[in-house]
């Protein structure tokens, strides 16, 4: 899971997510103090498959994108970027080969989030991803 979490991380380099998240894509949670707007992403289930001659692995991985602007422009942009940079893209996994990435779900709220400096309202992104890989 390890290499595939990784995998995630580097396909974000030079893109236009990366740009309109200033780099902040954190791998579980974000740290306390955060500046918006920002991504997370975290494996929600990881389940074996397997066959005669082959063993899979097929991962849900969501992604949560985050902006505190009153707008939902913004979010909306980062959404087409994520889109963009791994709905049914190919990127190399170590250890294993990716078959697919591909979108499954998305939900889009507002939310309450509790900060140090007090409780703002953020539009929130939920997007799964289906990703199976077949182990070498």
């Amino acid at each position: 899971m390890l290499n595939l979490t990784k995998a995630i991380w580097g396909q974000l380099s030079g893109s236009a997510l990366s740009a309109h998240i200033s780099n902040r894509l954190f791998k579980g949670e974000a740290p306390e103090g955060t500046e918006y707007p920002y991504a997370v992403y975290k494996v929600v289930t990881d389940t074996p498959d397997h066959t005669f001659t082959e063993d899979y692995e097929n991962v849900i991985v969501q992604f949560s994108l985050f902006s505190v602007l009153s707008s939902t422009t913004e979010l909306e942009n980062m959404f087409t970027d994520l889109i963009t940079l791994y709905d049914e893209k190919s990127f190399a996994v170590i250890g294993s080969t990716l078959v697919w990435m591909r979108r499954s779900t998305a939900s889009f709220q507002p939310e309450e989030h509790t900060t140090s400096s007090g409780t703002h309202r953020v539009w929130a992104y939920h997007v799964d991803f289906e990703v199976l890989t077949s182990l070498d």
